[in-house]
């Protein structure tokens, strides 16, 4: 039995500290309501920031980032972890930033929006770093229960009801197969530990074993909004305020894919044979769903929400890959997804006449001419995000496919090229639309220094990434390798 002390806590310093920052934080909401929506919206950008350098600090502290497993092996903390934690709380920090003013726009004065964000915070971080199934349910279902209130945030708003009611019936179930899945998976290896069910699963395959985690694996699928678990995706997209939806589209995916990461490669490696057939169909249905339901939709976040579901399907090709190669792909395509879809909802919320939000593609017509300080980042963003060369959505999705090929996985690679001309045609349609179509209303021009810088910072990676893709590519690979 290993025996704690507050030295050894040093890998989950950051989650403490952050879990001590929500409290603290909901206090002060509780004492001065939802006058205090700012300060603790900000408070917590700050408890996020600190987190980051709590866990740089702390891994140096402990003599580098592998620092190994704490907690009877229930927490691991390792490159990789590392750095998809840094996507995590980056994301999560982008996603407050941009949710201040239209929480304040749209009267939804609640002092719990940053909390529930702080919440679901620590439930992907300890999600990322789990190394037992337990620690794993405890992470996922700590996420999950801040999202689903998030999403039904606006009390008085039947969509937002509706889409959080549809998120939580169909979360619960996931829920359920999930730990179904765990239950057979500690029946036939006698674990629930990561590495104890990768060593029995090793030396000995069994049916009821690999059935549990074929349920483990569509529990996740759900998360990430891999077809067919993708039901959910572009209602709670549409209904959700577009601040929570921005969270949706920025943060949760990028935590559930490390995971699903760390189990295929960690406790399933001996079932390559079964999860390599099942992410090649996922895959392939989420580039042709993403691709093809994206024609007809005239709401841009539920646009987004397709757009989202294909681009998963490009993400699962890295991982069928498998390799070194593979995963740097997926972790360059996962970071550079985030920094172009943060950008695009920095811009969709300032879609804005007279203090009223617009959510329709048709909104954008003329953009160009009444607001080309947005319509040509939005430009730039839609030609990244489509992957027109010499963009760096075209070189996260050149990797992707230089990984499928190299694993001789050629008729996914050609399935993922055509589906991306196809999903170029909506986002073309959007460009199409503010610099063609006969001008609108202009938006409304008050916009806040924090949503611009946003959008700045996402345009400056999306275009240095073209001038010099090695840091990203280098720190990637780093990751990787921990995995191995």
């Amino acid at each position: 039995m290993e025996v704690l002390s507050f030295s050894s806590l040093a890998p989950i310093y950051p989650e403490l500290f952050l879990a001590v920052s929500a409290l603290f934080l909901l206090m002060v909401g509780v004492l001065r309501h939802d006058s205090n929506l700012r300060i603790v919206s900000w408070g917590s950008v700050i408890a996020f920031t600190i987190a980051l350098f709590i866990m740089s600090k702390s891994g140096v502290d402990t003599g580098g980032i592998d620092s190994g497993s704490i907690l009877n092996g229930m927490f691991v903390q390792t490159h990789f972890t590392f750095f998809m934690k840094v996507l995590v709380i980056g994301g999560l920090i982008t996603s407050i930033t941009l949710s201040v003013q239209y929480l304040q726009q749209d009267n939804i004065m609640r002092f719990e929006y940053p909390i529930l964000v702080l919440f679901s915070g620590i439930g992907m971080m300890l999600m990322i770093s789990a190394n037992d199934m337990l620690s794993l349910y405890m992470g996922l279902e700590l996420q999950s229960l801040s999202l689903y209130v998030l999403a039904t945030i606006r009390r008085d708003h039947s969509k937002s009801a509706e889409s959080g009611m549809k998120y939580f019936i169909l979360g619960a179930i996931s829920s359920g197969m999930l730990l179904f899945g765990i239950s057979l998976l500690y029946g036939f290896t006698g674990s629930t530990n990561f590495e104890v069910i990768g060593t029995t699963l090793a030396n000995e395959l069994s049916l009821g074993a690999v059935i549990g985690f074929i349920f483990v694996l569509a529990a996740l699928a759900f998360k990430i909004s891999a077809v067919p678990f993708h039901m959910w995706t572009p209602d709670v997209y549409e209904g959700a305020p577009t601040s929570v939806t921005a969270l949706f589209a920025l943060v949760p995916k990028v935590a559930a894919f490390a995971l699903i990461i760390r189990l295929l490669f960690v406790p399933f490696a001996a079932l390559s044979d079964q999860w390599f057939q099942v992410m090649w169909l996922l895959a392939f249905l989420s580039m042709a769903v993403g691709a093809f339901a994206g024609l007809r939709q005239e709401n841009i976040k539920r646009l987004l929400a397709y757009s989202s579901i294909g681009n998963i399907g490009y993400a699962m090709i890295g991982i069928v890959a498998g390799g070194e190669t593979g995963l740097m792909a997926v972790m360059v395509y996962l970071t550079l997804y985030m920094v172009m879809t943060a950008g695009v909802f920095g811009i969709i919320l300032c879609m804005r006449r007279d203090g009223r939000g617009f959510e329709n593609i048709s909104d954008l017509a003329g953009l160009s001419k009444n607001s080309p300080w947005l319509a040509y980042p939005l430009a730039i963003l839609m030609f990244s995000m489509s992957g027109i060369p010499p963009m760096a959505g075209f070189f996260s999705k050149y990797l992707i496919f230089q990984a499928s090929i190299e694993s001789g996985l050629y008729s996914l690679a050609v399935f993922g090229v055509l589906t991306s001309v196809v999903a170029a045609y909506y986002y073309l349609r959007v460009i199409k639309t503010m610099f063609f179509d006969d001008p609108v209303d202009k938006f409304d021009s008050a916009i806040e220094v924090s949503r611009k810088i946003i959008i700045a910072l996402a345009l400056f990676v999306v275009i240095a990434f073209i001038f010099n893709p090695s840091p990203l590519i280098e720190i990637s690979s780093n990751a990787v390798r921990g995995l191995f």
